[in-house]
């Protein structure tokens, strides 16, 4: 299909992104939904989101996102793999059943791609998702291609983490979804620029994040809080980690120092890290034309671009028109990054 418009583009993608099909997969550890979009004889792209979270509210601005949808949904099938009970119309989670800790969501996951008959991965996991990816990637290497994870946690609780996470979970347990939980869960994932003041309204992003808050349940969400809140520092494993890893961090994330000293520990001929200015945690709804750029490059250290239907954007750097060097600068491109601490052009 030729490109005729920027709205043909985004209704495309929409359609395609849209026509995603749910399967419940039980595990060992309980029932996990997973949401497939594409053709699943083409490499698979698992992603697993934050807390209170799922595909829509954690991935929906980047997959909408018109050249980096093309780049993803062109090359990749995706399975979005939500926590127990975070998926769209979920049902409360029986109180008797155990709280799964983070190893059984793990092998939550290594059922999910056994289910699927899934050999090697690439994987995409946003803060407490991006902690549980990077365990999978520590405990199940040979499944693990590539990580790209967003405000990725690695370390045990702070303090501060700690006493917020108590505060929350006293609040699911006695309130329920209220409206000042959803301001600490807001307050996690967006900057203080799209959150809005008593000057500047909240953004629609914020907006449309609230709303699907209101839907989840709140004692699945605090299963999913007590599992994150118990969670062991991975800082030493880190050092062992050899597939590549590319972190993306909003420089107003609660998390940065967590991506911070995650970059410091991995191997840095694997690993890069972009700082994304006046951005949360949550760069795929933030500022997700800010991760297009860095995502084509990673991609193609492991040859797996190719030219997709929607690539014809000149603000692409992989696009035919697109062949001058000082065209791939982010600054040309109109990205708001600090400089790029990488070290992609270090081939396996």
């Amino acid at each position: 299909m030729a490109e005729s418009s920027g709205d043909s583009v985004c209704l495309d993608v929409e359609t395609i992104y849209l026509g995603g099909k749910e399967h419940i997969v039980r595990t060992g550890s309980g029932s996990v939904s997973v949401i497939v979009y594409g053709d699943p004889d083409k490499p698979a792209l698992v992603t697993y989101p934050d807390l209170a979270l799922n595909h829509m509210s954690c991935f929906q601005g980047l997959f909408f996102c018109p050249e980096a949808a093309a780049l993803l949904l062109h090359n990749f099938c995706v399975y979005h793999i939500s926590p127990p009970g975070h998926e769209l119309g979920a049902a409360a989670i029986c109180d008797v059943d155990p709280v799964p800790s983070v190893n059984d969501l793990v092998d939550q996951i290594l059922e999910v791609l056994n289910y699927f008959r899934l050999g090697t991965v690439m994987c995409m996991g946003v803060m407490a998702g991006g902690y549980i990816l990077t365990l999978f990637a520590m405990k199940y290497r040979e499944r693990v291609l590539g990580l790209i994870l967003v405000s990725p946690l690695c370390k045990a609780p702070s303090w501060t983490e700690w006493l917020c996470n108590k505060v929350m979970s006293n609040m699911l347990y006695y309130y329920g979804m209220c409206g000042l939980l959803k301001e600490c869960l807001l307050y996690r994932y967006f900057s203080k620029e799209v959150r809005g003041s008593a000057e500047v309204p909240e953004s629609d992003i914020v907006q449309a994040c609230r709303r699907l808050l209101d839907e989840r349940q709140s004692t699945n969400v605090l299963r999913f809080l007590q599992a994150i809140d118990r969670r062991p520092d991975i800082t030493d494993g880190l050092k062992t980690l050899k597939c590549r890893t590319l972190i993306f961090v909003g420089d107003s994330s609660p998390f940065h120092s967590d991506a911070l000293h995650m970059i410091a520990k991995l191997d840095k001929r694997f690993s890069a890290l972009v700082e994304v200015q006046a951005c949360g945690s949550m760069v795929t709804e933030e500022q997700p034309q800010a991760m297009l750029t860095s995502m084509e490059y990673f991609l193609m250290g492991f040859g797996l671009y190719r030219p997709s239907q929607f690539s014809g954007s000149p603000r692409s750097p992989l696009s035919p028109t697109c062949i001058a060097p000082e065209l791939l600068s982010p600054e040309s491109m109109g990205l708001k990054l600090k400089p790029i601490k990488t070290r992609l052009s270090s081939q396996r």
